[in-house]
């Protein structure tokens, strides 16, 4: 061959050649490093934002695909493809790419919204929380708070701190249970003092008290009408009213004397039967009723046969018009408490047969019965 025959197929070869490397080399990258990261970080952010709380079934998809599509890249890596052949693992890529941009979207609208619910439901359920307890402490009992109340406040303290971690659903499931038990406190303070609020049973209270000014007036003597709700103890001489004073009643004296131990002030018609002076009593001075009489006995054995008390229960006990004793802050039990000074002038003014006549209330419009009327109100409007 002509040697520049040779020359130039030799030149021809070595372009050729240099041509080849330069296409080849434009294979080798199946999927551009940044797409994959760019999806990394599309589940990133959904891992920092809970999406698997916030939207199980959309994240879940999401998850199976990534899984599905980060394998195939691994897999795919070293393989070599044309320019111009179609990429299906970079296209599905960018699909995932989107749609996990699409469920960031929609699970910050998603956060957004629950969190809206969250700080609601925890608004309403503390403020009926703060009016429950200021009501049942207007009435001076603690009839409701207690275990439940505790429990309640419990479940509203776990639903603020869910709430400020950014736990929206957790926060509301929270703050729906704290509800439910304090519905369930409302129901119980419904059922238990819904007497005050009975027309029949304050004409019955009426009724008692009005015998009792009656006897004071016929005998010419002293007589003692106590009101639980108005938290009073009026003293009747001839008929007439000559004195009061304020009264504290047991942490659970509001609601109706039912068996030994319930804290319960009792109601009913009774008689002074024995007065103890300060060497007689841990009190500053005492008079003890015949607490329980009759009436008290009968409606005892009829609760108890209807099972509405356990046979185990009983009725005995004491109860006192008392002062207080030295180091006690509190009445827990059923009696009746008046400062020292009042139970020291009391005492002074009556005898041994003195009728104390104790009801719930004197007028339908009473403390308790506005605080029940005042807690359906509020409930309705949460």
């Amino acid at each position: 061959m002509h040697p520049i025959l040779h020359h130039l197929r030799r030149r021809v070869a070595g372009v050729m050649l240099l041509c080849l490397s330069a296409a080849l080399t434009g294979c080798i990258e199946t999927v551009p490093d940044e797409l994959v990261d760019a999806v990394e970080a599309v589940d990133r952010d959904l891992v920092g934002m809970r999406a698997g709380d916030i939207a199980p079934e959309d994240y879940s998809q999401f998850v199976q695909h990534w899984i599905a599509l980060k394998a195939q890249v691994q897999s795919e890596e070293n393989l070599v493809r044309w320019p111009w052949e179609e990429n299906g693992l970079e296209s599905a890529l960018e699909e995932l790419h989107e749609e996990g941009t699409r469920l960031v979207a929609s699970v910050k609208e998603r956060q957004q919204n629950q969190r809206l619910t969250a700080e609601a439901k925890l608004s309403r359920i503390e403020q009926r929380m703060r009016f429950m307890t200021a009501s049942v402490g207007s009435i001076g009992s603690r009839l409701v708070p207690g275990e439940q109340h505790v429990e309640t406040e419990l479940w509203i303290k776990q639903a603020r701190a869910l709430l400020e971690d950014g736990q929206f659903e957790r926060s509301i499931q929270a703050s729906d249970r704290a509800s439910k038990i304090l519905l369930a406190q409302a129901t119980t303070l419904n059922h238990e003092l819904s007497r005050y609020a009975d027309e029949e049973v304050i004409t019955a209270w009426k009724d008692a008290a009005r015998r009792t000014v009656e006897w004071s007036q016929a005998h010419r003597a002293q007589a003692i009408v106590i009101s639980k709700a108005d938290r009073l103890l009026i003293l009747y001489k001839n008929g007439r009213k000559i004195l009061t004073y304020p009264i504290q009643l047991g942490s659970r004296g509001i609601r109706a004397k039912r068996h030994y131990g319930d804290g319960a002030t009792p109601e009913g018609e009774y008689r002074i039967v024995r007065k103890r002076g300060p060497r007689h009593t841990p009190f500053h001075r005492s008079m003890v009723l015949d607490y329980p009489n009759a009436d008290d006995k009968r409606r005892f054995e009829a609760a108890q046969k209807a099972g509405e008390i356990s046979a185990s229960q009983t009725m005995s006990g004491s109860i006192e018009i008392h002062g207080i004793a030295q180091g006690i802050t509190d009445q827990p039990f059923g009696s009746i408490v008046l400062d020292n000074r009042h139970i020291a002038d009391l005492f002074q003014r009556v005898g041994i047969g003195t009728p104390v006549t104790i009801v719930g209330a004197l007028e339908s419009q009473n403390s308790v019965s506005l605080v029940l009327a005042d807690l359906d109100d509020h409930e309705e409007e949460t």
